[in-house]
């Protein structure tokens, strides 16, 4: 009897309208939205790329010059320096084709058109180079006869300190976590296959749940085949989210994305025990049990930074144990974990946090199911 009901569970989740609409193409077209609008925005302004510039020299600076064509031998220099007269190189910062001249002589000099992050790195390399230029200087005032040695070792520290060092191995695009978030949402909103299972068994809500409560097979069996089916079609979802997400719209997940699909699942899983939950514990209509769950999921997505990318961290700031317990930013902060970390000591940590609050769900919700009587039908 559990795999008739299971069967039939999943024949009628199949053919629902919500699920389809909420599930499967709602967060494709979120998604697409995302994409478009914070794709670029990483790569254009934050991410570090090599600064264009152009070298006047003013007077000869063998030392300085051969720093500079140094750095050009890097995969990804700190500048791309081209060698010009006065004349060309203003005309060229003039037409955004540079973002800096560096007067090089006797003394270094800079000249930017706008204030920014990358003329600050500009500004600062100039800096660190006039300091060790003086200190290779006096060096070579003191030993003539190792001029050259002097020169090598200020180009090589000047290139290494000019390196670009990840923090992480994965992605650092501050703009992915709404992708994260979009996944916890799609989580969620297994909640309303969740109450489902306890509508459809409450005799006083429809006919469906009459005949159902009038149904010789054990409750239990019945609820359990039910969970079944709404978690099966949950998995469903979010294999269908993540592969979109990771494969059509090419978010980067890190190297450990054969994890982020367990992660998601047992995030579906928890949003359908919430469902469950809530579902089976007031005798209101089916409208008012979808407009609770509605309501607090979006509420838990807008905490968590679906709609607001700094939200989380203001929720960490105020009420840091928030974050602990709401189901969104756990599931967000999972797929982060994944991410940005090397170890797997946080990520173990939230798992076990959402393995917690799926069971508490669970238990509370089949008590709550199967304390409901009727006197009759």
């Amino acid at each position: 009897m559990f795999m008739h009901i299971l069967k039939y569970e999943l024949k009628s989740g199949i053919r629902s309208k919500d699920l389809i609409i909420w599930l499967i193409l709602f967060p494709i077209l979120l998604g697409t939205v995302f994409k478009i609008g914070f794709g670029s925005i990483y790569e254009k302004t934050l991410k570090f790329s090599t600064i264009p510039v152009a070298v006047v020299e003013e007077s000869e600076n063998a030392a300085f010059r051969q720093v500079v064509e140094s750095m050009q031998s890097a995969e990804e220099p700190f500048i791309n320096a081209r060698f010009v007269d006065r004349e060309k190189a203003e005309k060229l910062l003039d037409d955004g084709d540079i973002e800096g001249i560096i007067f090089s002589g006797s003394k270094l000099r800079l000249t930017v058109k706008e204030k920014g992050l990358r003329e600050t790195m500009l500004k600062s390399f100039v800096e660190q180079y006039t300091i060790r230029e003086k200190i290779a200087i006096d060096a070579i005032n003191t030993a003539p006869e190792k001029a050259q040695e002097v020169i090598s070792v200020l180009s090589s520290e000047t290139v290494s300190s000019c390196r670009d060092i990840p923090v992480t191995q994965g992605n650092p695009d501050v703009y992915v976590q709404y992708f994260y978030n979009l996944i916890a949402m799609v989580a969620m909103f297994g909640c309303m296959t969740g109450m489902a299972i306890t509508v459809r068994r409450q005799a006083d809500l429809s006919p469906l749940g009459a005949r159902n409560s009038c149904s010789p097979v054990h409750k239990s069996i019945s609820i359990l085949a039910s969970f079944t089916g709404s978690c099966v079609l949950q998995t469903v979802c979010m294999l269908i989210c993540v592969t979109f997400i990771a494969f059509v719209l090419k978010i980067d997940f890190g190297d450990r994305l054969w994890l982020v699909y367990p992660t998601a699942i047992l995030g579906g899983i928890l949003g359908v025990s919430f469902g469950f939950l809530v579902g089976s514990l007031a005798r209101v209509s089916e409208k008012a049990k979808t407009a609770v769950l509605m309501t607090t999921t979006m509420l838990l997505c807008f905490f968590s930074g679906l709609m607001m990318g700094n939200m989380k961290a203001v929720v960490a700031e105020k009420m840091p144990w928030f974050n602990e317990i709401n189901p969104v930013a756990v599931i967000s902060d999972s797929f982060y974990c994944l991410n940005i970390y090397e170890d797997y000591e946080r990520y173990t940590r939230k798992m076990i946090t959402m393995v917690v609050i799926t069971a508490i769900f669970m238990v509370l919700g089949f008590i709550s199911s199967r304390r409901k009587k009727y006197a009759s039908l």
